[in-house]
């Protein structure tokens, strides 16, 4: 063949081989890129996710069900009234003691959101998502390696041994209220995945050992349960046949052990758990309590709400905890809910918190300020649709203290401790993402 023919000939293959890879390129972009479809966009809907660690856990078993039925309990009308005032569609309220056939929540809705509180409008959810909670279920085990494996329920060293931590079964539990149909059939949990099970767990290590990720043996690995409390998907359906799966969860805090860091690297992989499963390359090695393998379908929309323990700043959670989701490319993180309390609180509260990096406008806790151990007030609740929903707006419920709400989130006032966790609602604030589908 001439040079030259030949010469055509390779600028002409190197041609074709280049728009071959750009078309490979831009096809696995799209895969990626593209906005799963919903039904009649046209017909789009502007829908209020919330999560609200509510604080309403009680020291002893049965003790939230009779405060529920007398209707009068100060704490539970203030976060009744909150919920209220905040108006959300589907709602995630942490440490809300479990009691089998929804009887706490159902008592909540009766007794509580249903009544004006305070002149506020009541508002009904007809439906509900409740199961049980790893929180204080004796795991036969010496888990905190003090020598005791401890089996009766009342007492820390209890729930140190507990597949999660609390005194009582069903302590620090979870629940989903919903305006909005849930899809029950296809809705899963996961409360009994073995930690162990999760491919580059972060296990802890004994540092008294040379042996790695040895702080829990063989056997306690064997029965050992990543969730603190559970994971849910909990399919939302927002009409015309269009589902969102709201993903929630509470992982543990990151704090309450050693240099082992057992409670830090569980809270670490309790997030991790759903940055995987909203990855479809990366969920596989995921099952549910019913045997069901693999994580959420491509294509699906989402949104993870949760009291996630983590600040991406501040605190003291394990190296890029939260990370895995605020920076996770298929999470929507475009807008960061904010309150005009945050930043006055933090001001106010000073210590630790003058310390901070984190914009206190973002905070979602008020917890102790004390030098040198704070933690002082922390961005720790999120609310994270996929990255294919547009976010029309958002809010912290963290009134300045000129707001006539603000009493309903109040400071921390000793005199409260007793009834709960010395504020008139709750340490966490309510938030909320308005979406648009």
């Amino acid at each position: 063949m001439p040079e030259d023919s030949q010469s055509r000939c390779q600028a002409i293959l190197g041609s074709v081989i280049a728009m071959l890879r750009t078309t490979l390129a831009i096809l696995a972009l799209a895969a990626f890129a593209a906005p799963p479809a919903l039904a009649h966009d046209h017909h789009a809907k502007t829908i209020r996710f919330a999560t609200f660690n509510a604080s309403v856990n009680r020291n002893a078993a049965g003790q939230l069900l009779t405060d529920l039925q007398t209707g009068t309990d100060p704490q539970l009308r203030n976060v009744a009234e909150i919920i209220q005032r905040a108006r959300p569609d589907v709602l995630l309220v942490n440490e809300f003691d479990f009691y089998p056939d929804e009887q706490a929540a159902k008592l909540f809705q009766r007794n509580y959101l249903s009544v004006s509180q305070h002149g506020a409008k009541p508002i009904e959810f007809p439906f509900r998502f409740v199961k049980p909670s790893n929180t204080g279920i004796a795991s036969g085990k010496d888990l905190d390696n003090d020598g005791q494996v401890v089996t009766t329920p009342g007492t820390g060293a209890y729930g140190n041994d507990a597949f999660g931590f609390g005194e009582f079964p069903g302590k620090f539990g979870l629940a989903v209220f919903s305006r909005l149909p849930i899809d029950y059939r296809h809705a899963r949990t996961f409360q009994h995945f073995l930690w162990k099970d999760m491919p580059g767990a972060l296990l802890p290590d004994d540092p008294k050992t040379a042996a790695p990720h040895d702080w829990y043996s063989p056997d306690e690995l064997a029965i050992f349960r990543l969730s603190s409390k559970s994971h849910w998907d909990v399919p939302i359906e927002v009409g015309r046949g269009d589902e969102v799966h709201f993903l929630v969860s509470h992982p543990t805090p990151p704090v309450f052990d050693g240099p082992e860091d057992r409670n830090g690297t569980r809270n670490h992989d309790e997030i991790r758990f759903w940055a995987d499963y909203i990855d479809p390359s990366a969920g596989g090695y995921i099952y549910d309590d019913n045997g069901r393998r693999g994580g959420l379908k491509r294509g699906s929309h989402f949104v993870i709400a949760a009291d996630m323990n983590a600040d991406p700043v501040d605190g003291d959670s394990t190296a890029g905890a939260i990370h895995q989701l605020v920076d996770n490319p298929r999470i929507n993180t475009s807008v960061t809910p904010t309150s005009p309390g945050g930043p006055e609180q933090s001001a106010l509260q000073d210590q630790i918190n003058s310390l901070h990096k984190g914009n206190p406008a973002f905070d979602t806790a008020d917890f102790a300020d004390a030098l040198p151990n704070g933690p002082g007030n922390l961005r720790a609740d999120y609310v994270l649709p996929d990255r294919w929903t547009k976010i029309v707006s958002s809010f912290v419920f963290w009134p300045a203290s000129s707001d006539p709400l603000f009493p309903l989130v109040g400071t921390f006032d000793p005199a409260l401790l007793p009834n709960g966790n010395g504020f008139p609602s709750s340490d966490h604030r309510l938030v909320a993402v308005d979406v648009k589908y």
